[in-house]
């Protein structure tokens, strides 16, 4: 499904209906034969058909006002909403258990005590088995309400036991919140600022972590505890670049899931994206026998008929095996296989759009970047790092700029573009000083570049060499390890001493890993 401009809420959303929504949509306002020549259908008719939103369009070919406008847009994207929530595509749970509370509550209003409270603790049951316990709460917070009114001659035990879910509920949904938030928070930082740069921030960071972190028992945890506890220290471990931390975490999520199978089909972004930052956690291990496993897995699983399906579990199935794909070539070293992946993935994300963040999107421009540069093709390197340079959202991820200028410059050298390589190196070298990210290996590259021009021909290898030997003594080094993980700069330098492809470099190491 091609999702349009997304600039108007109500035009993204008539843009994100399948076809089968929007055949329900006009059945649902056709009930009422009134309705089908309303205003707000004239509306939902000119969108549904628009390549973009246009205001002047809208006034032109429908018989709204410019006075009416805001009014009819807002009517129509109540109508669409509500005939999504009867969609049975989207009877999740967690609606279902919202409507049945919405239902109790009238019930409540017409003094019908007693069918309110019937329907309150079946809808109580159903929350308890699919551990949905913050609603269970609102659940239970409901039947005090009523029982505290006398109005049902219920016994003292009611009330106690009422009173004991209700203590245990809150206490665990308390856990639940302090976990959420400290992981938001750390996810925010990695996407912010990526990995640690300084000992000073890795104090800061080991500080903050340490007075937030919530106290707990893991064996007394519930399913979603533990996801959030797994959560919270995987953003701690990728933050810190302590790789074997983010693999045991990320293990423990995905066994979460395959310990009660039942909740892949309640909540199947969680188990995805558990699936990807373990499969992300052994790439950045190098682990490639047990990454192409579990990538397999994955792939067999999300293919079967009982994964679930919808818009937004489509495009994180893609997303997340598709990076892994590209990666499972990074770490064979098939560049030209990667390449063929480039088409596909360009077509899927025209395609998902929206339901893609930007963030995604320039993390694959990069990994296209890479690709090609590893197979020497470096005019379209320069082509996709231009894609990241020239985006100025304020929201990317700092690393990710950097690095795709550092390999910018590289990408010029070997093209034999440098005739402004000078003046690149000094804004590179001030955008990176801006960024508080440079460290000791982009400074040493930036100044190997610097003196290339100066070099004969017939030194090259030896100054390859020489810088090859000082980036090995950081290769180690956790403050510097981030340079390696976003440029195989050392493959690249070996592909230079030895005269061989980047590729096959990787393929010896890989060997004799």
């Amino acid at each position: 499904m091609m999702l349009k401009d997304p600039h108007d809420n109500l035009f993204a959303l008539v843009s994100s209906l399948t076809k089968s929504e929007k055949r329900q949509f006009k059945l649902y306002v056709g009930r009422l034969g009134v309705n089908v020549d309303s205003k707000f259908m004239q509306l939902f008719s000119v969108l549904d058909k628009a390549a973009v939103y246009s205001e002047a369009n809208i006034l032109q070919a429908t018989s709204i006002t410019k006075r009416q406008l805001a009014n009819v847009k807002s009517h129509l994207y109540k109508q669409i909403l509500v005939s999504l929530k009867l969609n049975p595509a989207h009877q999740t749970a967690q609606v279902y258990l919202r409507e049945q509370l919405d239902f109790a509550s009238i019930l409540y209003s017409k003094g019908l005590y007693l069918q309110s409270l019937k329907i309150l603790e079946k809808s109580k049951d159903i929350a308890m088995a699919r551990q949905e316990y913050q609603l269970a709460f609102e659940i239970i917070e409901f039947e005090k309400v009523i029982e505290s009114q006398y109005v049902t001659h219920s016994t003292h035990d009611r009330a106690e036991v009422l009173t004991r879910q209700s203590q245990a509920l809150h206490k665990s949904n308390v856990l639940t919140s302090q976990l959420s938030s400290l992981s938001l928070q750390l996810y925010g930082l990695l996407l912010k600022k990526g990995y640690v740069k300084s000992e000073i921030d890795r104090a800061h960071l080991n500080e903050f972590f340490k007075s937030q972190l919530p106290y707990y028992k893991w064996s007394e945890l519930h399913f979603k505890e533990k996801l959030w506890v797994c959560k919270v220290h995987l953003w701690y471990g990728f933050l810190l670049q302590d790789f074997l931390l983010c693999y045991k975490y990320a293990v423990r999520w995905v066994e979460l899931f395959y310990d009660e199978p039942e909740m892949i089909a309640l909540n199947p972004s969680f188990f995805l994206k558990g699936n990807h930052y373990l499969l992300e956690a052994l790439f950045l291990l190098g682990h490639q026998s047990k990454f192409n496993s579990c990538l397999s897995k994955l792939q067999t699983i999300v293919a079967q008929p009982q994964f679930p399906v919808s818009d937004h579990v489509a495009a994180l199935s893609f997303l997340y095996i598709q990076i892994n794909k590209i990666n499972a070539c990074f770490m064979d070293g098939s560049f030209n296989k990667g390449l063929q992946l480039i088409p596909e993935t360009e077509k899927h994300l025209s395609m998902y759009g929206n339901l893609i963040g930007e963030h995604y999107h320039m993390v694959f421009y990069y990994k296209f970047a890479c690709l090609q540069f590893g197979v020497e093709n470096y005019d379209q390197t320069i082509y996709y790092l231009n894609k990241i340079i020239d985006h100025k959202s304020p929201r990317m991820r700092e690393d990710l700029m950097c690095f795709s200028r550092i390999l910018n410059l590289m990408a010029h050298y070997e093209a034999g573009k440098d005739d402004r390589l000078e003046a690149d190196l000094k804004s590179v070298y001030k955008f990176l000083k801006k960024m508080n990210a440079l460290n000791k290996v982009q400074l040493e590259l930036i100044q190997f570049i610097r003196e290339l021009g100066n070099i004969y021909p017939q030194d090259l290898k030896d100054a390859f060499i020489r810088l090859h030997k000082k980036l090995r003594g950081f290769e180690d080094n956790p403050l510097e390890r981030r340079a390696f993980l976003y440029l195989d700069i050392l493959s690249w330098l070996e592909s230079k001493i030895h005269q061989k492809p980047v590729g096959e470099i990787v393929r010896d190491k890989n060997r004799e890993r």
